[in-house]
């Protein structure tokens, strides 16, 4: 079975077990993550993280916070000390915009840990893909953390942006491909309007799947083979 989830935000990494087992996950089962699992809540995130990095059967999808943690991953450069003074103005307004965009838990939480794990995570991440492409019983799906930005069906996905596909916010009327149905997250679904609060949003093309838990909502857990969907 495949499931998926997205935008935890620093959920509780106990609770996010729990989702997994009343979900029904196990070791036979295989899990992605569509992006934005740090910044914002509890640790940012970092523990869920670790997590991830030694699971054989889970996937993270690089977010947008992932992006931006990557973008200022100069506070831990050994040749800098590990400090953010002697930042270049460039650098320190990009460090201000991601502290100020939920991205201080993450770094609290990065900087106790030794500089050896802060390296392991930062290259972890760096590997995370963009997107993936799965068939699940002749039914083809594309998982992206933000949608499709500048969204054209003559259009290869490789041919999207990072931008595109990390930063979009899609509206309601946005119709994808016809044969691919697109699985993202980014999005919070009540920001559509309170008729979609606490509701995935799911259309002939696509589905939103972020429930607002960097918000303080609760996420949800969906197996793809069955779109059975769980929360806590």
């Amino acid at each position: 079975m495949i499931y998926v989830i997205s935008d935890l935000h620093g959920y509780p990494h106990d609770m996010f077990l729990t989702l997994l087992e009343k979900g029904g996950f196990t070791s036979d089962d295989f899990l992605y993550v569509i992006g934005d699992v740090i910044d914002k809540n509890g640790d940012g995130g970092i523990t869920t993280l670790q997590w991830l990095m030694k699971q054989q059967n889970a996937v993270l999808l690089r977010g947008n916070h992932e992006a931006m943690l990557l973008g200022c991953s100069y506070v831990f450069d050994a040749e800098k000390g590990y400090s953010e003074e002697g930042l270049t103005r460039e650098e320190q307004i990009r460090l201000i915009r991601y502290k100020a965009d939920g991205g201080r838990e993450t770094l609290a939480a990065m900087r106790k840990l030794p500089r050896e794990g802060q390296q392991e995570i930062l290259e972890y991440l760096r590997a995370t893909p963009l997107y993936k492409i799965l068939s699940i019983d002749g039914k083809e799906y594309i998982l992206v953390h933000a949608g499709l930005g500048n969204f054209s069906k003559t259009k290869r996905i490789e041919d999207y942006s990072e931008k595109d596909l990390l930063w979009y916010w899609p509206e309601l009327t946005d119709k994808y491909y016809d044969d691919v149905f697109t699985v993202f997250g980014h999005t919070p679904t009540f920001s559509f309007g309170d008729r979609f609060s606490n509701k995935i949003i799911k259309t002939d093309t696509w589905m939103d799947i972020d429930m607002g838990a960097g918000f303080g909502r609760e996420p949800v857990l969906v197996r793809l083979d069955d779109m059975s969907a769980v929360k806590l």
